[in-house]
């Protein structure tokens, strides 16, 4: 008996089952749970209250990741007498926060004769409680474009000169002589 062509037919079929296993194996749906991607999630803002010794006390919006330096950038700066080393520049802001930078007592600043907005240097606006020369020169700028003062609370429209800052140098100030 000649096994040759049993062997071939035997062979082919081996091959046959091997490649309809492959192709089984490449070609049917995969297993396990599908992978659903979602979507990133976008930083909020944080909103803070910067007051004391910064140069525009108020309520400012801050990316998130914000360090308490960048609240005290926003709010114009450090006046004069700040205690910079009392708070720490590096802590992260956090959503609602108060940031209260500490500063040397207004009382210990002398002002014996009220100062005339109409008329003051940026200097002399600058010793004023509450007011840094980035304040200073905006009163300045604001009264050469809309003319003088009619009454100090007129200084209320000048920007970055909210009612926290005005409550502090509204007893030093004078539209008049």
């Amino acid at each position: 008996m000649n096994w040759k062509p049993l062997l071939y037919i035997v062979l082919g079929i081996l091959i046959g089952l091997l490649a309809a296993g492959l192709l089984y194996l490449t070609v049917r749906a995969p297993e396990g749970q599908p992978v659903t991607l979602l979507p990133t999630q976008t930083a909020k803002p944080l909103v803070v209250y910067v007051t004391g010794a910064v140069a525009t006390p108020g309520v400012y919006i801050l990316p998130a990741g914000s360090r308490v330096v960048d609240a005290v950038e926003a709010a114009g700066g450090f006046t004069e007498g700040a205690e910079q080393e009392r708070i720490n520049l590096a802590a992260p802001v956090q959503d609602g926060a108060q940031i209260n930078v500490p500063g040397a007592a207004t009382t210990s600043r002398v002002i014996t004769q009220r100062v005339n907005i109409n008329t003051a240097t940026a200097d002399e606006l600058d010793d004023l409680p509450g007011i840094g020369p980035t304040a200073a020169q905006s009163i300045i700028e604001y009264r050469l474009v809309n003319g003088p003062f009619q009454t100090i609370w007129d200084l209320q429209n000048v920007p970055g000169i909210g009612p926290a800052t005005f409550d502090r140098i509204k007893d030093y100030v004078t539209v008049g002589p």
